[in-house]
């Protein structure tokens, strides 16, 4: 089986549904264009607004391939002057879209190499079959190994060993029910729900420890940011598994015994090759805040040796690699730099986050977690995080509200995605063409809003209990 299975028996969109999203997109964008533009927002920022509602409803709808509707997102931020030529284009070689690229090619590699297969064996041997439980404990693995390790390279190891068990019932992308769909969106909102536990889970949590440091002169160091955070994970671990099984509940109970019935032959030498290059990766990401090389650095190491002693043909991974994914995350990352350099993300910030003002630390918290989450959508969450903070962090000193308290909710509700296109994991598991964007948002959306109320109250119990800053019991004073 591919590690990408091929969608070209999946259902063909009506030409009339096509002009429908078309038409639906570019209305709504001349609707916000239209619009006087609002104080303190500059007319790039609002041409920026325009096509930023034109390219999302573009891609929920799908009426266009969604690699397309990328493209057109790059090309229509030249067109309409909002960023020049080369600042357009530049973001699709971004450090963590090329590090998606290669995250991508591991997968296809596992799953060509027989690694895959292996690693499912010996999660359904520890785990069961029984489809709940497996599914929780899956939940809680991908949340806390992701909380060192990055949430992309989670996703990979976990979900791309689980596509052939879908393939061997049958279930191809085209043919996805509840049991693929539950799967395949529960592993990677799982992985990056848990990326806040440490600072090795993501880059948001060092640019919030940093941001945090020269706003205020208090600096959080790396076993303080654990004691606070790794407590919280279990929650939104527990929060994800219910909203995806409610949402999609799998009609299948049980898992075929045959997934552990088959008795697997000893590893030949082009597995091992792949597994100690792999671990090897593994073992410098962990350890790039020492070392100092970047993670594409390491990934794209770690490939050159995989091809270069031919233990995967590079031709078939690239033949089965899924461009158009890729495609989609490069043009996000596009989107979102545009949004900070036209200004429009500072002005959305400056329009919602004052409303929080006079409130209590806890609801100044969830209120900022909240738009942490919907920003964290359209960018990278790092550079929602350096959105963010340099507006709640003064109304915080000036609310008499502990800095850090409120700058942590930053790197965690950016942890909270609502798009396919907010991070790496959500951009890997869609490239598998089992679910639709329409079925990621009626899982999404929820699951962010519930994550956010859930992780403040947990947070507004945990760290007063624990003497954090003084904070009072669920923000009562």
């Amino acid at each position: 089986m591919s590690a990408i299975p091929v969608e070209e028996d999946a259902p063909v969109k009506s030409n009339r549904s096509i002009l429908i999203g078309v038409v639906l997109a570019l209305a709504a964008g001349l609707f916000v264009y239209a619009l006087p533009t609002p104080e303190g927002l500059s007319p790039v920022g609002h041409r920026y607004l325009a096509l930023l509602v034109t390219i999302i409803i573009l891609w929920i709808s799908e009426a266009l391939p969604i690699g397309v509707t990328g493209l057109l997102a790059g090309a229509s931020l030249i067109l309409f002057q909002i960023q020049p030529a080369a600042k357009a284009w530049e973001p699709f070689a971004n450090p963590a879209v090329m590090f998606v690229l290669m995250i991508m090619m591991f997968g296809i590699i596992l799953d060509e190499a027989g690694v895959a297969k292996r690693i499912l064996h010996l999660i359904v041997k520890a785990a069961g079959t029984n489809v709940k439980k497996l599914s929780l404990v899956l939940a809680i693995s991908s949340a806390y190994l992701s909380a060192f390790f990055h949430d992309a390279t989670i996703t990979i190891i976990l979900l791309f060993s689980f596509l052939p068990v879908f393939a061997a019932m049958g279930i191809t992308p085209s043919r996805s029910n509840n049991l693929s769909k539950f799967f395949v969106i529960l592993i990677p909102l799982s992985a990056s729900a848990g990326g806040f536990g440490s600072l090795l889970g993501g880059g948001r949590n060092p640019v919030m420890v940093a941001k945090l440091q020269a706003m205020t002169g208090y600096e959080m160091g790396f076993l303080e940011f654990a004691m606070l955070n790794l407590p919280l994970v279990l929650v939104p671990a527990l929060v994800t598994w219910a909203i995806c099984y409610l949402v999609f509940r799998p009609e299948i109970k049980h898992l075929p015994a045959s997934v552990t019935a088959e008795a697997l032959p000893p590893m030949n030498i082009k597995q091992k090759g792949v597994v100690f290059f792999f671990a090897l990766a593994f073992v410098l990401w962990a350890i790039t805040d020492i070392t100092k090389v970047h993670y594409s650095v390491v990934a794209a190491g770690a490939l050159a040796l995989i091809f270069g002693f031919r233990l995967v043909s590079f031709d078939v991974v690239f033949k089965k690699f899924p461009w158009e994914s890729w495609l989609v995350f490069g043009s996000g990352v596009a989107m979102g730099l545009a949004m900070l350099d036209s200004g429009a993300g500072k002005w959305v910030a400056g329009q919602f986050i004052p409303l929080l003002e006079g409130q209590n630390w806890m609801v100044v918290f969830a209120g900022a977690g909240f738009f942490g989450s919907f920003i964290s959508s359209f960018m990278s969450n790092a550079a929602a995080t350096a959105l963010v903070l340099p507006i709640t962090i003064p109304m915080a000193q000036s609310m008499g509200i502990p800095e850090a308290a409120i700058a942590m909710s930053a790197p965690i509700s950016t942890s909270f995605i609502m798009l396919v296109i907010g991070c790496p994991p959500t951009i890997i598991a869609y490239s598998t063409g089992y679910f639709s964007q329409m079925d990621f948002i009626k899982v999404a959306v929820p699951w962010a809003i519930t994550c956010v109320i859930m992780v403040t109250l947990s947070a507004a119990i945990y760290w007063p209990l624990i003497g954090f800053h003084g904070l009072p019991l669920l923000g009562i004073k």
